[in-house]
């Protein structure tokens, strides 16, 4: 039988009105023994109610919200997952991944994770064809890995992936068989890496969902400009996600998915505008290159930067604020 007991003995609830609910949520959640969770959910519980006070929000409004996140829920499976969607097209996943891994001057900026990125995918060698979709137009990438004093960083572990030339990454594919458009390789001592894809092209995130839906009513397109996703792993250095996007697509100023920094657009070149190259890895002096030098910065660089940046954020909302494991919480 369970403890009638409470756990915590919070203070007696007031009188329960509009304007005194939100310190009820406070004294109630007041027992929470892990300070970053109850600082999290205080100021949860001030914005969700300090949203519906500011909107006069109704019964039947809150009702089709939470309908509209139980059916977000429903949709998700392994292969798709609506709720990194909803955050994206809210610009929230941009935002939580500028403030948890800010970049020092000099660096590569990050980007969205986006929903089709796959753990396992395979390791391949350098110079390999990522890509088995002859439709595609032939690209070559020539990258390098640096620190931010421009040491090439030998053994970095790089992620790839992007969609075929109709658009669709290869999880989206019911017939698929394995992985296509998508490989991990490692760089080499002079911290360069090198493979064969396609010229990445536009292409729209599942909209035949809650999210799509959603977008219609907002008068927004679903469509992302052609890029390609990196993401960086090395021991002792903060990881890097992040992706290139082609100077010039329709959709490079209105991304679905806020995913477009200025930082981190490119142009491709021929691969016969530099001498050697096509012999060098073996390509048609036709094929598109893409090249970038990408800088990552070390963990003890990041966490500096982060708390930095944090207790600043701290002084400017005027609240008794410490840092504890590198997050923000009462003192």
């Amino acid at each position: 039988m369970a403890s009638s007991t409470p756990p915590y003995k919070p203070p007696p609830m007031k009188s329960l009105t509009i304007e005194n609910i939100t310190d009820n949520v406070h004294a109630i959640n007041g027992g929470c023994e892990n300070a970053r969770l109850r600082f999290l959910f205080e100021r949860l519980a001030v914005h969700l109610h300090d949203f519906a006070r500011e909107t006069r929000l109704s019964t039947e409004e809150w009702a089709a919200a939470i309908k509209f996140l139980t059916e977000t829920g429903q949709i998700c499976s392994d292969t798709r997952q609506e709720f990194i969607l909803l955050s994206d097209i809210f610009g929230l996943s941009l935002l939580v991944d500028s403030i948890d891994h800010p970049k020092p001057p000099g660096s590569t900026d990050g980007t969205v994770l986006g929903p089709f990125h796959v753990a396992e995918a395979e390791h391949m060698n350098l110079g390999t064809h990522i890509s088995q979709d002859t439709e595609g137009e032939p690209l070559l990438v020539v990258c390098s890995v640096k620190d931010s004093v421009g040491r090439p960083l030998a053994g970095t572990s790089v992620d790839v992936w992007e969609t075929d030339s109709r658009g669709f990454y290869d999880v989206q594919r019911a017939d698929r068989d394995g992985f296509d458009g998508r490989a991990v390789l490692k760089t080499d001592e002079e911290g360069i890496f090198h493979f064969k894809a396609i010229v990445p092209v536009p292409y729209p995130i599942p909209d035949d969902g809650p999210v799509g839906k959603l977008l219609k009513v907002l008068k927004r397109h679903p469509y992302r400009p052609g890029h390609m996703h990196f993401k960086f792993e090395r021991a002792g250095y903060d990881p890097l996600i992040t992706a290139l996007y082609l100077r010039g697509d329709p959709y490079e100023t209105s991304d679905a998915v806020f995913g477009v920094k200025d930082s981190l657009i490119v142009d491709l070149y021929k691969v016969s505008q530099f001498e050697g190259c096509a012999e060098q890895y073996g390509v048609s002096g036709d094929t598109k290159l893409l090249k970038y030098d990408f800088v990552l910065v070390t963990e003890t660089e990041t966490h500096g930067l982060r708390d930095k940046n944090a207790m600043k954020a701290a002084d400017s909302l005027g609240m008794d604020l410490q840092l504890e494991d590198g997050k923000l919480v009462r003192k």
